[in-house]
């Protein structure tokens, strides 16, 4: 297997860090360079490269900081192979706030550096549509007729093209056109009023998930509201670089979900909720907004959260005879810290033999626009994963993430593995409902 870097393409010489939004100086001196953070990077796992390393990032932040480092390619590369997974934060002993410092790092590029200009074009494309669920569903709808004939002919594609067929979603024409009910009485006496984000990706090919979650919520005593006028959340343009947009999406729904008046805003996409949990950070220069997005991030659970908080289950759960592998989702296990919840819910279900992979905290690949951008990387980082769960002969996979189910399910499939990958919530709703 080749685990040599990309080759970073030539791109201006810019001085590195200025005007708003830079990383912060005491958040890079609270690294101690003690080197804990080393193997939980899959950057570093993968070339033992020490500025593909936590510690060698955090060092050249300061070095942008400090003057002593320029915007070149070298330097931007090495922020761009970054998956942005936060296994560092779960194994710096210092504390270090590394989600903040590498967004902020990439405001600044997306600000200041001139990538090439494919480089460029495509990342507009993606950020003009991901984010916005009405055209997403009409980029989407080709692929339901021409996406079996798109994945026979990966092979011969492109190497960008290739890369996006790869990883695409399956959708159907159902999934692009179902809505989620926006209003969903609690069964029984009311525990809880709970809004939940429908996502952009996750309500047009995982419709789904998004039921099962409202009609779980709703069998443990909590009245559920959807509300139609909600956007993006604006996780994807956060943890690439695109500060301005993702504080724009994380507005209009701070809006949306105020005027809802819950007790809990339900999020069943990991990255989603480790976005809309930091939003008191991506507002605390603002101060028209930052007090508002605190108390919205305040309220935000991820949706195995909101079930435990609820309470002892009321529904019956039926048993379901499989080997499960659970699959941690990085921005719910590294970023969150949510770990055990899922698996105590999992656990619950009469039947199932709950297993979990080797390198259970190193990332899969996925990353929000991670394997769309640097797909060598992240090709490799996906087989490494679906490897180790193929060692544990699993019936199915569960996880709890659009963008790790994507990247899992491919990875398999180039392994010869068509497995079946559900999230959480999904077998929870099979469970109660006897299927």
């Amino acid at each position: 297997m080749n685990t040599e870097r990309p080759v970073p393409d030539p791109g201006s010489r810019i001085p590195a860090f200025r005007g708003p939004d830079q990383p912060s100086a005491a958040l890079i001196d609270a690294c101690v360079h003690c080197g804990f953070c080393l193997p939980s990077c899959p950057t570093y796992v993968l070339w033992q490269e020490e500025m593909d390393s936590p510690r060698g990032r955090v060092y050249l932040m300061k070095a942008g900081l400090d003057g002593r480092a320029e915007m070149t390619p070298t330097f931007v590369s090495h922020f761009d192979a970054c998956l942005g997974c936060m296994g560092c934060v779960t194994a710096c002993p210092s504390g270090v706030q590394y989600g903040p410092l590498i967004e902020k790092t990439r405001a600044q590029i997306e600000r200041h550096y001139v990538r090439p200009l494919g480089e460029r074009l495509f990342r507009w494309m993606l950020f003009a549509l991901l984010p916005y669920p009405s055209r997403l569903r009409v980029a989407m709808a080709p692929l339901v007729v021409v996406g079996p004939l798109l994945r026979a002919l990966e092979r011969v594609l492109p190497r960008r093209i290739r890369s996006l067929v790869a990883v695409a979603p399956r959708p159907t024409f159902a999934s692009l056109t179902t809505k989620a009910p926006e209003h969903t009485p609690a069964v029984g006496a009311p525990r809880m009023k709970v809004a939940i984000l429908t996502g952009c990706v996750q309500r047009l090919a995982f419709a789904d998930v998004n039921q099962a979650t409202i009609d779980v919520l709703a069998a443990e005593g909590c009245t559920v509201e959807a509300p139609a006028a909600q956007g993006c959340c604006g996780a994807l343009a956060l943890h690439a670089g695109n500060i301005d947009q993702a504080r724009e999406l994380a507005k209009h729904n701070i809006g949306v979900f105020e005027r809802a008046s819950v007790d809990r805003v339900v999020v069943n996409a990991a990255g989603c909720g480790s976005s809309m949990k930091e939003y008191g950070e991506l507002f605390h220069d603002d101060p028209a907004w930052a007090d508002r997005a605190r108390a919205f991030s305040a309220k935000v659970r991820d949706v195995s959260e909101a079930l435990i908080e609820a309470g002892e289950p009321r529904a019956t759960r039926h048993p379901i005879k499989a080997r499960v592998v659970y699959h941690d989702a990085c921005h719910l296990a590294h970023a969150q810290g949510v770990r055990a919840q899922p698996r105590e819910l999992l656990a619950a279900i009469p039947g199932i033999e709950l297993l979990t992979p080797a390198e259970s905290d190193i990332c899969c690949g996925s990353a929000g626009i991670y394997n769309l951008v640097q797909p060598e990387p992240a090709a490799q980082l996906g087989e490494r994963k679906a490897r180790h769960i193929a060692a544990l002969k699993p019936d199915m996979i569960a996880t709890g993430n659009p963008g790790c189910t994507l990247q899992i399910a491919a990875a398999g499939r180039r392994l010869g593995y068509d497995w079946k990958i559900l999230h959480p919530i999904e077998l929870i709703d099979r469970s109660i409902k006897g299927e």
